[in-house]
C-alpha cells in the first residue's frame, strides 16, 4: 500500500510539472514587440568546457555541436518562428552587433544537464535604448528519446515557439 501511495504521488507530480513549467514559460509581455521586424538573434552559449560532462571525448566535438545547433535553431527562427522578420544572427558568442536592428533576443543562464535537460533564459531588449521589454524566464526543457544533439534541437523549438508568442504574439 505504502508504494501504491509512492507511486501515485510521484505519479501526479509528474502530470502537474510540465503545465507549471508551461504557466511560467508564457508570460505575457510588458511591451508590444509586434512591429520590430528588424531582430538580431543572439548565440545559444553552451559551454564548451562541459564536454566531459555530457560524455564527449573531446572539446571540438561538443563545438561541433554547439555550433550545429546554433545553425539549426537559426534556421527554425528563421523559417518557422519569425518568418517574415529581417534575422540578423550573431556567428560566435562574442558577435553582439545589434547596430540597425529594433529588437535584439539575448539567450542566458544557457546549459544542458546530464539528464539532457536544456536551461536556458530569453531576453528581449531594446537594442536603442539597451532597455529590457521582456524575459522568459530561465526554465528546463527536456526533450525524450533522443541523442544529446536532437534533444537540444528539440528543446530549442519549444524555445522557439515561447519567442514566437513573444515577438509575434500567436502560436
Amino acid at each position: 500500500m505504502k508504494r501504491f501511495a509512492i507511486a501515485a504521488v510521484a505519479l501526479l507530480l509528474c502530470m502537474a510539472l510540465p503545465s507549471s513549467t508551461e504557466a511560467r514559460g508564457t508570460k505575457q509581455p510588458s511591451v508590444d514587440m509586434s512591429s520590430r521586424n528588424k531582430i538580431f538573434v543572439g548565440w545559444i552559449d553552451l559551454d564548451p568546457e562541459e564536454y566531459r560532462l555530457l560524455d564527449y571525448d573531446t572539446k571540438a566535438q561538443w563545438a561541433t555541436v554547439i555550433d550545429n545547433v546554433n545553425s539549426y535553431f537559426q534556421d527554425e527562427l528563421k523559417s518557422e518562428y519569425l518568418a517574415g522578420r529581417t534575422l540578423t544572427m550573431a556567428k560566435s558568442k562574442d558577435d553582439v552587433n545589434v547596430t540597425d536592428n529594433d529588437l535584439y533576443i539575448k539567450f542566458t543562464n544557457v546549459s544542458e544537464d546530464k539528464g539532457y535537460r536544456l536551461h536556458i533564459a530569453v531576453h528581449f531588449i531594446d537594442p536603442k535604448t539597451g532597455t529590457e521589454l521582456a524575459v522568459i524566464p530561465e526554465d528546463r526543457y527536456g526533450a525524450h528519446l533522443c541523442g544529446l544533439e536532437g534533444c537540444i534541437q528539440k528543446e530549442l523549438s519549444r524555445v522557439g515557439e515561447l519567442i514566437n508568442k513573444q515577438v509575434v504574439g500567436k502560436r
